[in-house]
């Protein structure tokens, strides 16, 4: 028996019974698909009642619920609010009797020395082993983000240089700023003149705040040119580069700022003798 193209197969039939319920025998034309079978009814289902469309004329819309949206918990981290930086104030000491312990006082602290007097040793040791979050903000590697153009000083003092050290510190104080306002002491190293208080402390004091506590790094000349020797790079300069930084550094002395001579002492002692002479000025705060 053939079918037209197109249209739909009947039911397999089974014997014993009449043709199925809604299939001729007797198709359309080639071309022509036949009439759309009626869904299957349970049994005894005449129809929808009159006035009533039928079953598959009306097809309603589901409609999702709607959820009240989740608010976030309340130990979520992925937006922290920062405040925001502004000039460093000067650090007071705890209502207790005695001198402050500055290694739980949050403070910024500059530490001032010519190359190879050990400020970065000094520094990184001291900001590592303090009771409150310290951090360590290093001049020269902020200088060296300069990867191309980089103006070494040693090639000769130009305002290429000048520029980029302002740079330096202007973004050193900048960070200092923000770490102070979160909770984060900070210790920065920098080879200050005294005769230079314009661009030199000044400009750390613009750069930071008035609560930025100065201290100077300043030993020997011999063991300055010892440590210089072991330097490798662009940070080691010449012995006549490094004794005649040496003679500028020595202005300090006589200035009112503290001055620690660590020239016998090793790293863990220096650190511990810098936590002395800021103890003494918080309480009685150097005039710079």
């Amino acid at each position: 028996m053939q079918h037209a193209v197109g249209a739909p197969l009947p039911p397999p039939h089974q014997p014993g019974q009449g043709p199925a319920v809604g299939w001729s025998p007797a198709g359309p034309g080639p071309g022509h698909p036949g009439p759309v079978p009626p869904p299957p009814h349970a049994p005894g289902f005449t129809g929808p009642p009159p006035g009533h469309a039928a079953p598959h004329a009306h097809v309603p819309q589901h409609t999702p619920p709607q959820h009240a949206p989740v608010p976030p918990t309340p130990d979520t981290t992925g937006h922290v609010q920062l405040p925001p930086g502004g000039p460093v104030a000067m650090p007071s000491a705890p209502p207790t009797a005695g001198q402050a312990d500055p290694t739980s006082i949050t403070l910024a602290v500059l530490l001032i020395g010519p190359a190879g007097a050990g400020k970065t040793s000094v520094a990184k040791y001291w900001a590592a082993h303090r009771r409150v979050p310290t951090a360590h903000i290093s001049l020269d590697d902020v200088r060296e983000w300069v990867r191309s153009g980089f103006a070494d000083p040693q090639s000769g003092w130009n305002d290429h240089s000048e520029a980029q050290y302002r740079l330096a510190r202007r973004t050193c104080g900048f960070a200092a700023r923000n770490f102070l306002a979160n909770g984060i002491s900070c210790i920065l190293d920098d080879a200050v003149f005294p005769d230079r208080p314009v661009v030199g402390l000044g400009g750390w004091k613009r750069h930071v705040g008035p609560g930025l506590l100065p201290v100077v790094l300043l030993p020997g000349l011999e063991i300055v040119l010892e440590r210089n020797a072991e330097r490798s790079g662009n940070r080691r300069l010449t012995d006549e580069e490094v004794a005649r930084i040496h003679g500028r550094m020595a202005g300090w002395y006589g200035s009112g700022l503290p001055i620690i001579d660590n020239s016998q002492l090793d790293v863990p002692t220096t650190a511990r003798v810098l936590d002395d002479v800021l103890a003494r000025s918080i309480a009685s705060p150097p005039q710079w």
